[in-house]
């Protein structure tokens, strides 16, 4: 399983390692004419060592192949065929367990063209590819040829402030070469999408124990086992019935991959979009009330009919329509589930990655039975049988989704400086909607499809003594100064500085901070103190637990209060705008343009342009000076932190 996440891993990341400007790919282009009316345009590549460019023949579910493609609303001339090769090399990849067709060191690659009107003088063409060493990135240039043999670079123009402005945004660092051995944090993504899927998991366990799907398990195991000419026949049967439920969820997610191939900054652009994140708090309150038993959320009878009769067929293809039978007559409380789970997915940073690892776990979960009851058909005698306590769950999913509601709301509360949800008000409105499942549990309110309670569960009762304990916890979180911290759901609530009471300062735990690297510059300049540079976000939970959990122990918080300038740049700030006079258009190496208009866009710009990456958190150590003092830093534990803060700190005093 762990070598599968990998995969999904891989395919989503784009990490840069080369230094400033250097890409580890160089792509040129000439033309040779064939006919009056076909030519072959050549690319030639030239790699770094270590580094391979993808053919477009690689293996599909491995990775990206080439792609040579006519540019948009271009007329006039077509492809013929698929480019031809030279010097391709068979390399074995581990991670996806196949042999891949690559590139090394040089690259010749020749797409002859077809000219439908002869009056072509030149052509549009997009090279579309993949280069991968220890990590990949995606490679897309637009050329244009003229059939005469020249390459002709399109000059787009931008004004002379944009030009100032931009040439303000690069900064000339020193020592440049730490930077290329910074570690990247596959590791700690890996564990992340171990923890999505082991979230889906419960999920789907979790959904198994709902009216919809819980008395669906002795009926469906007990028609194959006894349907079945025999009973290895039977549990084959079954067993595939799980295999096709556990696909059925994968196949939901893959579209979303889509989506990541076509523009990588999409989910990370979900995550922070204000109205997005309210659209999602509106579809999470909007199930919970169905959970509640106030309606029910069904997909259009229709389509349950169609795949039941389609069932009918028999064989696989029988038991792949079972499969997504009961994924549709279970909607009503399995969606609800995956809601939550795809919005918590898509505003995360592992997207769509992340949201098949947690589709595969709640797939997964709700198979399992159906296979494990087939094998054992003897332990059906021990699960309990369907009654009331079913709708309890359901209930007590609602509040756990009502409760995750608030944390999108939140979000776009956050990034749009609405300032209604402050940390207290959010964990004040938790408290409420928990000391309400509490008196759910104990029998105090009750909801549309409860039965009767002649006496309290101790399942329930204890439950309900837990979420008591919870609420215990968490109610210091709206005082002044907290009993203790919720260490627990650091990242969850908004940031402890986004408060109701009056901060020493609006930075994390009240440290001196700068929004501004200018500002945070002349500081460090006069004060001559290294600079920590925190690459952020309002809706980064990974920026919270670094700050809750890393930075507020003593040793680093001391460090950081004494020792560094601290300069926190939110790369999601998109709805502060810049002073008109700070806007420009920023032009992108592959020619296009960007309106650098919001605080987000000048920072999100400034992090990609300068160190060649566009994840948070992100850290790096500068001297005044603009010299790099170690390695860049990510999501990591308090030692490794502290450890390279001591060793920038120890780079700088060499000085």
């Amino acid at each position: 399983m762990k070598q599968f996440f990998l995969i999904f891993l891989l395919f989503s990341s784009v990490y840069l390692f080369s230094q400033t400007t250097d890409e580890p790919i160089k792509l040129e282009s000439s033309v040779q004419k064939i006919s009056e009316t076909e030519y072959d345009i050549v690319f030639s590549a030239t790699l770094f060592k270590g580094w391979y460019l993808y053919s477009q023949y690689n293996p599909d579910e491995a990775s990206l192949p080439l792609e040579i493609t006519i540019q948009a609303n271009e007329t006039g001339y077509e492809l013929v065929g698929k480019a031809t090769e030279k010097d391709t090399f068979a390399k074995y990849s581990d991670v996806w367990q196949k042999e891949e067709i690559v590139f090394k060191e040089k690259a010749i690659i020749t797409q002859r063209i077809q000219l439908t009107n002869k009056e072509i003088t030149q052509i549009k063409l997009n090279f579309f590819g993949q280069v991968c060493e220890t990590a990949c990135i995606n490679i897309d240039e637009n050329f244009t040829i003229s059939l005469a043999g020249e390459a002709v670079n399109e000059v787009i123009s931008i004004d002379e402030k944009s030009q100032n402005l931009t040439k303000k945004l690069q900064l000339d660092l020193k020592n440049t070469s730490l930077l290329k051995n910074s570690t990247t944090t596959n590791s700690d993504t890996s564990n992340g999408l171990f923890s999505i899927f082991l979230l889906g998991f419960i999920g789907g366990l979790l959904a198994l124990l709902t009216p919809c799907v819980f008395p669906m398990i002795p009926l469906t195991v007990s028609f194959f086992t006894k349907q079945s000419a025999n009973k290895k026949k039977g549990v084959f049967n079954a067993i595939l019935y799980g295999f096709f439920i556990v696909l059925i969820y994968i196949l939901l997610s893959l579209p979303f991959h889509f989506l990541d191939n076509l523009d990588p900054e999409i989910l990370n652009t979900i995550s922070t979009n204000v109205w997005l994140n309210s659209f999602f708090f509106a579809v999470l309150v909007f199930f919970a009330f169905s959970f509640f038993g106030f309606y029910e959320i069904t997909l259009p009878s229709s389509w349950g009919n169609k795949m039941d009769s389609a069932s009918s067929v028999g064989g696989i293809i029988g038991i792949f329509f079972m499969a997504l039978t009961l994924a549709i007559v279970s909607f009503s409380c399995t969606g609800p589930i995956l809601g939550s789970l795809l919005a918590g997915s898509l505003t995360s940073d592992g997207g769509a990655t992340q949201l098949t690892a947690g589709m595969t776990g709640f797939g997964l979960a709700l198979a399992l039975p159906f296979a494990l009851f087939a094998l054992f058909p003897s332990w059906l005698n021990s699960l309990p049988k369907s009654g009331g306590w079913l709708n309890t769950t359901k209930v007590v999913l609602g509040f756990l989704e009502l409760a995750l509601a608030f944390k999108f709301l939140s979000n776009a509360d956050l990034v749009a400086h609405w300032d209604l949800l402050k940390r207290e008000v959010f964990i004040g409105i938790w408290i409420v909607i928990f000391i309400g499942l509490a008196l759910y549990l104990f029998a105090k309110i009750k909801f549309p499809h409860d039965s009767p309670i002649k006496k309290l569960s101790f399942s329930r009762g204890s439950f309900g003594v837990l979420v008591i304990f919870f609420i215990i916890y968490i109610s210091p979180g709206v005082m002044k100064n907290p009993t203790w911290n919720l260490s627990l759901l650091s990242g969850f609530p908004p940031p402890q500085f986004y408060s109701i009471y009056e901060q020493e300062t609006a930075c994390p735990l009240g440290l001196n901070c700068y929004d501004d690297f200018e500002e945070g510059l002349a500081a460090a300049k006069e004060t001559n103190k290294p600079i920590l540079l925190d690459f952020t976000g309002w809706a980064c939970v990974n920026c919270r637990k670094m700050e809750e959990n890393v930075w507020s122990e003593p040793d680093i918080y001391q460090l950081l209060k004494e020792d560094y300038i601290l300069i926190s740049l939110y790369i999601d700030d998109n709805e502060k705008e810049l002073a008109i006079a700070q806007q420009f258009d920023f032009l992108k190496k592959n020619g296009k343009v960007k309106r650098i208009e919001t605080v987000g866009d000048k920072w999100s710009t400034f992090q990609v342009i300068n160190f060649k990456n566009a994840s948070q958190p992100f850290y790096v150590l500068l001297s005044p000076d603009l010299e790099v003092l170690n390695s860049s830093q990510q999501y990591t534990d308090r030692d490794t932190y502290y450890d390279w803060l001591q060793e920038g700190l120890k780079n700088f005093n060499k000085k």
